[in-house]
């Protein structure tokens, strides 16, 4: 078993990254909540099976235990720094907080990084599947993806899988397997892009397009619209959208508007203030809760 040694930046708090949305209820993620040890399963590469790490938070270190010896140990740094954007500079978003004093606690918690997958194939198939319907459902789908196509590793834990995996099954193993309903010819048709070079998602990361122009191309896979499209961007680095949805605006109502409904140009409004910064400042906001 080898070992890897990460510095965290300053401005990072391990427990409000890890636990900053959903995706840490999702395999290839573990965590146990308010944990300070987390587990993720690298697929293969190379000559190299799927690797798990598990990455435990220790006075400003990040020691990361691997469950094999991989030929290049730097992919997996590089993998885990990119899931808990430990090289994303903060400094632009605590400041446009500054000006208001509710939102000062954020920046005091070094709180705002944003769990995410170390490729963007993983976030994409995710977000897909966790349009229209409830997380327990997200949670079956991507348990079934995982557990059915995912390679394992030496400590029998299992990788999310790959394009190439996902585009050599049929439309009924989606339907029946996945369970992943509507969204069976959709995930079926992305793999097959995916794999044959049509789409390639990794790209959007370094995209030199204008937030709104990337927005569009990101809608242009199936299964993608406003919602799904505006939490991509959020992942890739881009927070100029709120990324609307039913659990957001009722949190919004509750929080700001003494639990009545309200335009969603309201909601827009009460956020303008934070700029390129506000699809994060409202996430921030609204799930303060669950750090109490």
């Amino acid at each position: 078993m080898q070992n890897i040694n990460i510095r965290a930046p300053r401005q990072f708090n391990f427990r409000y990254t890890v636990a900053s949305h959903g995706w840490y209820d999702l395999p290839p993620f573990e965590h146990k909540e308010r944990s300070n040890t987390f587990t993720y399963v690298f697929p293969p590469q190379g000559r190299d099976r799927a690797i798990s790490a598990t990455v435990t938070s220790a006075r400003g270190n990040l020691n990361v235990s691997l469950s094999s010896a991989p030929r290049d140990p730097k992919r997996i740094e590089r993998g885990i720094r990119h899931i808990l954007r430990l090289d994303e500079d903060m400094s632009e978003f605590y400041a446009a907080l500054k000006p208001d004093a509710r939102f000062a606690w954020i920046a005091e918690a070094n709180a705002g990084r944003l769990l995410r997958s170390p490729t963007v194939w993983e976030d994409l198939v995710k977000t897909i599947c966790t349009t229209n319907c409830s997380w327990s459902l997200t949670k079956k789908m991507v348990e079934n993806l995982v557990g059915k196509l995912g390679d394992t590793t030496s400590d029998g834990r299992k990788a999310f899988p790959t394009a190439r995996s996902m585009s050599e099954q049929d439309i009924t193993f989606y339907r029946d397997e996945i369970r992943a309903g509507y969204r069976s010819a959709y995930l079926l048709e992305l793999a097959h892009s995916v794999n044959e070079g049509d789409v390639d998602p990794e790209s959007w990361l370094h995209s030199d397009l204008p937030t709104a122009e990337l927005k569009k191309e990101l809608k242009k896979v199936k299964g993608v619209g406003d919602y799904a499209a505006e939490n991509l961007l959020k992942l890739l680095g881009r927070y100029d959208g709120l990324a609307l949805d039913s659990w957001l605006r009722a949190q919004f109502y509750k929080t700001h508007n003494n639990g009545r409904k309200c335009s969603d140009k309201k909601i827009e409004k009460f956020y303008s203030k934070f700029g390129s910064c506000k699809g994060l400042a409202i996430w921030c906001d609204l799930t303060e809760r669950w750090f109490k």
